[in-house]
């Protein structure tokens, strides 16, 4: 889930007075063929389906490879094995630096390709939770085949499938949640999945405005934000059933334009209980148990704060790294400053929607203590490993302060 979600709450409250007045979307039901025995024929259909489904336009050379489920190795075959689960409107890309980053630390890395996405925004027209559901049980399982221990990790809406997935399956030791979107920053999201019934699109395509860009959507049909609402729904009701018992990371940026982070921030203590889980805090709130802070302001480096997205990707990364080919200028609703991003302006950083006199803000796309937070990651996934696994240790493990 992204900041193109911010006409969300004067588009519901306009909808919802018009409700009756509505009819059917309907249609056929285009999404990603489901059900392989194998991870390999999994990506293999994905890539056939994608080709079929992609915009000519954004058919470049490698595109459709940045948008397939991936799967990283460790140089020795390991015990242990992750799945990740990116957000609406995103791609596997999303897990393109921290899937090696834990393939060098011992696991075996998949992502996997939620219905949907990858291909156009339209195909989320008649997506169901349900099939981001099945996805996830089905390559959890396969992975199971391969690995005596099994983790789920996952992005904004990706987060909330991990969660109930793992509170499904005792097999599952330990998560990682970056940006989890148990709860977002709108009172209105719940009408979503009303809305989309007579509303296909909060804000219509428009063809002087780009939809999406080689690895993500730009703009989401209303299906998708209510499938989204349905993700964070059951998640909130997972945990308010039986908090998480087991090791898990959550990484949250103060300054969010998508969550409600307040509520991550003081239900973390309640939801997830085990003594190494932890929560990293990109902002100003000083730490506390179990808490990890580090400053969202860097104007060294031109950060004014941190985006929902930026949790994911190293300052490395070719894309959306310091120096990345993908610039978000699409960072708000204010034409001059999109102008004068694409025009080559020197930026800041930011999440949606910030703006200071004087200064023009992309989106903030990469993690400045990437690193750090890797190995953050690492010592919770090991303290979820059963003793038998930690002890064999494929690495030395980093003991943080």
């Amino acid at each position: 889930m992204s900041p193109f979600v911010r006409p969300l709450r004067s588009w519901l409250l306009l909808l919802f007075g018009t409700a009756l007045l509505g009819g059917c979307v309907g249609g056929p039901r285009h999404i990603l063929p489901l059900g392989q025995d194998s991870f390999s024929r999994y990506r293999a259909e994905s890539r056939q389906w994608l080709a079929m489904q992609r915009q000519d336009g954004l058919q470049d050379g490698d595109a459709l490879e940045l948008n397939l489920p991936q799967e990283w190795r460790p140089a020795t075959p390991g015990r242990r094995g992750i799945l990740l689960i990116h957000g609406l409107g995103d791609s596997p890309y999303s897990f393109s630096d921290i899937g090696p980053a834990l393939a060098t630390r011992g696991y075996l890395v998949r992502s996997v390709l939620l219905p949907g996405h990858g291909s156009k925004p339209a195909d989320l027209m008649t997506v169901a939770v349900e099939d981001w559901q099945r996805v996830v049980k089905e390559q959890t399982e396969l992975l199971k085949q391969e690995v005596d221990t099994v983790y789920l990790g996952g992005f904004s809406t990706g987060a909330n499938l991990a969660l109930v997935r793992a509170s499904e399956d005792p097999a599952v030791a330990g998560l990682l949640l970056f940006s989890p979107a148990f709860k977002s920053d709108s009172s209105y999201d719940w009408l979503a999945p009303y809305a989309a019934w007579f509303k296909p699109w909060l804000r219509e395509p428009e063809t002087e405005r780009r939809q999406q860009t080689r690895v993500r959507y730009l703009n989401v049909p209303t299906n998708g934000f209510g499938q989204f609402y349905r993700s964070s729904a059951l998640a909130r009701e997972v945990l308010e059933r039986e908090p998480w018992r087991k090791p898990a990371l959550l990484v949250v940026a103060q300054h969010d334009s998508v969550l409600d982070v307040a509520y991550l921030r003081d239900t973390f203590p309640r939801f997830f209980t085990h003594p190494a889980s932890r929560l990293i805090w990109y902002g100003d709130t000083p730490a506390e148990v179990r808490q990890l802070a580090r400053s969202d302001r860097l104007p060294a480096q031109r950060i004014s704060q941190f985006s929902h997205m930026a949790v994911l990707f190293s300052p490395a990364n070719p894309l959306y790294g310091v120096e990345g080919s993908e610039k978000l200028c699409e960072n708000g609703p204010v034409a001059e400053d999109l102008q004068r991003c694409r025009a080559g302006e020197p930026v800041w950083y930011s999440d949606w929607g910030y703006r200071e006199p004087g200064k023009v803000h992309a989106r903030l796309t990469f993690n400045p203590y990437f690193d750090w937070q890797m190995k953050v990651a690492d010592e919770v996934l090991d303290a979820a490993a059963p003793q038998s696994v930690s002890a064999e240790g494929t690495h030395q493990h980093e003991r943080l302060n």
